[in-house]
């Protein structure tokens, strides 16, 4: 029987069940990576597990997203980090190598290979032709103790590539168009399969842009082929040894097929305040830009970022611009530095930063209030960069570098100027000694782990109540993002202190949410969020519902919800519940009074749930579709609870 692309990978690790769409599954995860935002609390957690060695074939633990270091907090939890992964046998990959997606790409990816990563860009390392999940860290911390990671079976949707690039446009415009094509909703239980005669024109750097923001649209991943190209960037990392090829079978069947001819797209930008909100550059009129950032995961390649610098040699930045450029790793700053590519930047005007997440967090480089920010990074959700009335437009290198030479919104090709030709090199500079290894660990009982004072301990939740009994606590619109619930930037130095990470949730939204919840929780009642549409969509933080866990959530009502925020709801023992009619949202107002009798009863037999809404005298039903396993960990009050997890 002819096979996806996807389909080969997932028939190479499946563990339990079978592939048959909407059913769930569990597969083994070859390797994991974590960052250091996120990764904290899954080595808390991992640590509660009491497993001497982790059992991938390879965990990578990365330092790239708090390394301005404002107080003692992110420090502390870079030492923590570090004392972990030697005594429990994982690469630490030190503050200065470079942002995770781009490291793992360079050094570890493989073809055919699983990687789950607890941040929900993960799915970049499609672009080498593996089956790269962005989760929880509850979850890759299961899948480092030797646990499957379960997902619904995945339907799988061809986009066929047909063409080349023309000059001026990039991958960037590329993946901008899918977005154009498929928005941020409806999404949820797919896998883009890029084929086509297209595909094989795309450098592996150029893939993963388009990989990377496949996560914006809410698919579990993105997948390319694994083939001459994927050869070629291996060869050039000195890692020929890591390549096999892997090609959809010509027969394979898909559940849906789009065609995107490439000679066709123009430059594009993903107006405020949605990656999904695209427009042509043309048609933006005369927009005077404040800020250009030009970096993050999605767009600081070598190829990026040569292309900007010589689009820029001989030109400096215009007076009313701001200009930061952030290398995606330590390799691609040594290319820029030695070929001479960052010299043109820094002559251009160009700020340097670190190679790191920065800007795209919102914990460095906030534009000014009201500013225009033009950014190649993956998200424009409101206040993101820190500025909450900033701006903010995702664009091309290509688009950003016109914009730093005119000052204004600037479609590059009206430039006048020939687009530089850049080739790939055929050999990278190989520098791993930014990377410590876990054999460089002789005795890992040996190890001592660092605690600083704001590092606390996993919080622990009851079981799940009989009934529910609880007060909406606050009532969200469409698109609530994870940002929106729990904030990174400045806030995120908190990821290992829950208590004080609590105090503000939803503050974007609600500056009174904390002290609201605090007083329905210590009055004996639960507290209950109702949403909108697509709600958790963004960050694959988990701390949106581990926070909200603390606070008493027992109940997330919501018309529909994301992936990877549903699972976290599960995984922490809340119950994400879905609008059976869509127009009893509007039925429910901030305060009601909520009940659910029998809740923990119907559940376990899997029947159907109506909601009481005492303060209005209604009842709906609510949709809640939960496997087996699911049922277990969220009777159990999440999965930490459960004494399936690894005994000492």
């Amino acid at each position: 029987m002819a096979k996806t692309i996807t389909e080969k990978i997932i028939a190479s690790h499946i563990l339990s069940g079978r592939f048959i769409p909407g059913f769930e599954i569990g597969i083994g995860i070859d390797q994991t990576l974590t960052q250091d935002a996120t990764g904290t609390m899954a080595y808390l957690q991992f640590e509660s597990m009491n497993i001497p060695r982790v059992r991938t074939e390879l965990s990578v633990s990365y330092i790239d997203h708090n390394t301005i270091q404002a107080g003692f907090e992110n420090a502390d939890d870079h030492r923590y980090l570090q004392s972990i992964a030697q005594k429990f046998g994982i690469y630490l990959s030190r503050a200065g190598n470079g942002i995770s997606h781009q490291v793992h790409l360079e050094r570890f990816g493989k073809p055919g290979k699983t990687l789950l990563g607890a941040d929900s860009h993960t799915p970049m390392g499609g672009a080498l032709g593996m089956l790269a999940i962005g989760a929880g860290g509850l979850d890759v911390a299961l899948a480092m103790a030797g646990k499957p990671f379960y997902l619904t079976t995945p339907g799988v949707i061809r986009i066929n590539l047909h063409g080349k690039l023309p000059p001026w446009i990039s991958a960037k415009d590329v993946v901008l168009k899918v977005l154009e094509l498929f928005t941020t909703k409806g999404n949820v239980g797919n896998i883009f399969e890029y084929g086509g005669d297209g595909t094989a024109t795309l450098t592996v750097p150029e893939r993963a842009t388009i990989a990377n923001m496949g996560a914006e649209c809410g698919v579990t991943t993105s997948v390319f082929p694994s083939d001459e190209m994927t050869r070629l960037f291996l060869k050039a990392q000195q890692r020929d040894e890591d390549w096999q090829e892997i090609l959809a079978d010509p027969e394979a069947e898909y559940g849906r097929t789009v065609n995107i001819h490439l000679p066709d797209l123009v430059p594009l930008t993903a107006k405020p305040h949605s990656p999904d909100h695209i427009f042509p550059v043309r048609d933006l009129g005369d927009i005077e830009v404040n800020q250009v950032c030009i970096g993050s995961c999605t767009n600081s390649s070598y190829k990026d970022l040569v292309t900007v610098a010589r689009i820029l040699k001989g030109r400096v930045v215009h007076p009313g611009v701001s200009f930061i450029i952030a290398p995606g790793s330590r390799q691609v700053l040594e290319h820029l530095a030695g070929e001479g590519s960052l010299t043109d930047l820094i002559h251009s005007g160009a700020r340097l930063m670190e190679n790191a997440c920065g800007f795209c967090i919102g914990n460095s480089q906030s534009p000014p209030s009201g500013g225009v920010s033009l950014r190649t990074s993956n998200r424009n959700f409101l206040g993101r960069s820190g500025t909450v009335d900033a701006q903010v437009y995702i664009v091309s290198p290509e688009t950003a570098a016109a914009a730093v030479i005119t000052g204004r919104f600037t479609d590059p090709r009206d430039l006048g100027m020939d687009y530089p030709d850049v080739r790939m090199p055929a050999q990278f500079c190989i520098d791993d000694s930014l990377m410590i290894k876990p054999d460089d660990v002789s005795e890992p009982s040996s190890v001592e782990i660092y605690r600083g004072p704001n590092i606390g301990t996993p919080p622990k939740n009851d079981p799940f109540p009989d009934k529910i009994d609880g007060v909406v606590g606050i009532k969200v619109g469409d698109k609530v993002t994870t940002d929106d619930i729990v904030p990174a930037g400045v806030r995120m130095k908190y990821r290992s202190n829950i208590a004080k990470y609590a105090k503000y949730l939803f503050t974007t939204l609600d500056h009174h949410f904390h002290k609201r919840a605090k007083k329905i929780k210590d009055g004996g009642r639960h507290n209950i969020i109702v949403a909108g549409s697509s709600y958790g969509q963004g960050s694959s933080r988990e701390h949106a519902a581990i926070c909200p866990m603390f606070l008493g959530v027992k109940v997330v009502m919501a018309k529909s919800f994301e992936r990877i925020h549903s699972a976290n709801l599960i995984n922490f023992g809340i119950i994400p519940l879905t609008f059976t009619d869509e127009e009893d949202y509007d039925r429910i107002a901030q305060g009601d009074t909520i009940e659910i009798p029998d809740i923990r009863k119907i559940i376990r037999e899997n029947r159907k749930m109506y909601v009481r809404n005492i303060s209005r005298e209604t009842t709906f039903e609510v949709i809640y579709n939960l496997s087996e396993r699911q049922r277990t960990i969220l009777l159990a009050g999440g999965a930490i609870n459960l004494s399936m997890l690894p005994a000492s």
